[in-house]
């Protein structure tokens, strides 16, 4: 199998760009703080963070990922670093080089990854790491030939079934083709992304068009023709579901709350919150303690 090796600790900084026409995979294994690695645009790439936050920025954007999530990449420039001691896992590498493991199909036609961002699935997780294991041992690796092959092909799968709810939104997409209705879909998928991690700002509908490059009024129709609801609809039920999250989970106190989620005044995320729940913000809290004081009654 044509997988390579590297190894990254503490304050190194390993560019692959140079990399960038090689039909090579790349696992990456990190170690530390202050450790950084920059991948070109276009590539395919699964980022695990097993210990620690990780920190990743594109070109538009910069969020951490916690944990146990998964990321996977295939839009621009990537950049990653951490702040705090982390120990996490990067798979990448160009189209040419995960082509054979994507076709999952009888007619061996590939399928496709798209960006995707969430708690890793156990499988994937287990895959990854035993992958990084073979991988830093070469002679292990060597012999293992085609069984690493299938190692990839089985992690590949398990995240192409993971994401059968994108897939049956591509005849949705706009294009001729299914490759242009792929590249719909990426553009989406950017769109969503920027919402996503940019929570706390109101992102204007102009600079959320300009990152898929279509207009304003396009990005609308067609967001809402995939998915289902616009972009403005989309941000605002992120925004409610981590109010709920922020009210029921923490302790933090409610101007904190309005800020951040960048509501213009406490009154107005009051206003929101008893909207969309039907409750206020000191009602839901209560929901648990009246839950156990019935309860406890009916005992």
């Amino acid at each position: 199998m044509n997988l390579q090796h590297h190894r990254i600790h503490f304050a190194e900084h390993l560019d692959l760009s140079q990399s960038a026409a090689r039909p090579t995979l790349h696992l990456v294994r990190a170690s530390g703080r202050a450790v950084q690695l920059d991948l070109p645009a276009g590539w395919l790439s699964l980022w695990l963070p097993l210990r620690g936050p990780l920190r990743l920025e594109a070109a538009d954007s910069m969020w951490e990922l916690e944990p146990g999530h998964l990321q996977i990449w295939r839009d621009g420039r990537l950049r990653t670093s951490a702040r705090l001691p982390c120990w996490w896992l990067c798979l990448c590498g160009p189209d040419t080089a995960w082509r054979g493991y994507l076709q999952t199909s009888a007619d061996n036609t590939s399928e496709e990854l798209f960006p995707w961002e969430g708690p890793a699935p156990r499988d994937a997780q287990r895959l990854m790491v035993r992958l990084a294991r073979l991988a830093a041992q070469p002679t292990a690796l060597g012999a293992l030939g085609d069984n690493g092959d299938a190692l990839l092909r089985t992690l590949c799968a398990l995240l192409i079934d993971q994401q059968r709810d994108l897939q049956t939104r591509l005849p949705r997409c706009s294009g001729r083709t299914q490759r242009r209705r792929q590249q719909t879909l990426l553009r989406l998928l950017r769109v969503q992304h920027l919402i996503r991690r940019h929570p706390e700002i109101r992102l204007d509908l102009n600079r959320l068009a300009r990152s898929a490059n279509y207009s304003p009024c396009h990005l609308i129709r067609i967001y809402r023709e995939v998915f289902d609801e616009t972009p403005t609809e989309f941000a605002s039920r992120l925004r409610s579901d981590r109010a709920w999250r922020m009210v029921r989970e923490t302790r933090m106190p409610v101007c904190e709350i309005t800020e951040a989620l960048g509501f213009e005044s406490q009154s107005a995320f009051c206003r929101a919150f008893k909207n969309s729940f039907g409750l206020t913000a000191t009602q839901a809290r209560r929901l648990d303690r009246q839950l156990v004081r019935a309860a406890t009654c009916a005992a």
